[in-house]
């Protein structure tokens, strides 16, 4: 049976798609058969961020409805063979996604596929607790600001009260991903540090990806950043899959770097 991880925020804009479509190339890079659902119903992104958009025919809606078979929705990606998405629908309300809908595609997933990533539209309403609903683990995404760190906050309030996991009486495995880290912001006190928001949300860190101008790059190409080889957001997206997957590793881009005088006038993080 597949492991199944949500991908969520509290908040909007602070790198949840972008996240999913690299923890999932990741996962299918390392072996593992894994499928992303987007269940942002009407404002889906995985598709461009994936370079697919140009071959969506059916998505997550149509199969729920039994428009469309899983057969015909899944979409294989371009650079790894184990790797598949499940769009969302641009044209439905989210109020067409059903639990036992969303239950019926999970199951049929599940016997097919190592990992299920589920990218959840941000916030509390019914897409984002549909999305978490079936989750063995979440990743939870924020950046090092106050109002992202407060809302990610209330998502695991959620994930703690309204998944079937809760229900059951036991607990979604959390993880924390920390997107858009700038050492040097946070040593001139203009960004919360990994250790403020480590004590605000006490959720072990499995991620620490810095600000980097490739993760703009790479979306604006269709290609998950992840594959961008040599760059910092590749680099630390790697390491976010090996903790996932449950190795050790060191963290990096913590500190900030040092730097030659040329390098601090014209470089900038790759």
């Amino acid at each position: 049976m597949a492991k199944i991880i949500v991908i969520t925020s509290g908040k909007g804009g602070v790198g949840k798609t972008t996240s999913c479509a690299s923890l999932g190339s990741g996962l299918a890079l390392r072996g593992y058969k894994t499928v992303m659902i987007d269940f942002d119903v009407g404002l889906r992104n995985l598709d461009l961020v994936l370079g697919c958009e140009r071959r969506v025919v059916y998505d997550l809606v149509n199969v729920i409805q039994g428009e469309a078979s899983l057969h015909q929705a899944l979409i294989r990606d371009k650079r790894a063979d184990d790797l598949f998405m499940l769009p969302a629908s641009q044209t439905r309300d989210k109020d067409a996604l059903t639990l036992e809908g969303v239950d019926q595609v999970i199951q049929a997933l599940s016997m097919d596929f190592d990992y299920i990533l589920c990218d959840s539209p941000a916030g509390i309403e019914r897409g984002a607790q549909l999305a978490m609903y079936f989750a063995d683990e979440a990743v939870l995404v924020t950046n090092p600001e106050v109002s992202s760190v407060r809302d990610t906050d209330r998502i695991i309030g959620l994930l703690q009260a309204k998944t079937q996991a809760a229900k059951n009486g036991g607990k979604v495995k959390e993880h924390l991903l920390l997107t858009r880290y700038n050492s040097q912001r946070v040593a001139e006190g203009e960004m919360l540090s990994l250790e403020d928001v480590q004590d605000i949300l006490s959720v072990p860190l499995m991620g620490l990806i810095p600000e980097s101008e490739s993760v703009l790059k790479a979306s604006n190409k269709g290609i998950p950043v992840i594959h961008e080889e040599g760059t910092d957001a590749s680099i630390a997206y790697k390491d976010a899959v090996a903790r996932l997957l449950g190795e050790e590793v060191p963290l990096k881009f913590v500190e900030p770097e040092k730097t030659g005088f040329l390098n601090r006038m014209f470089g900038g993080r790759k």
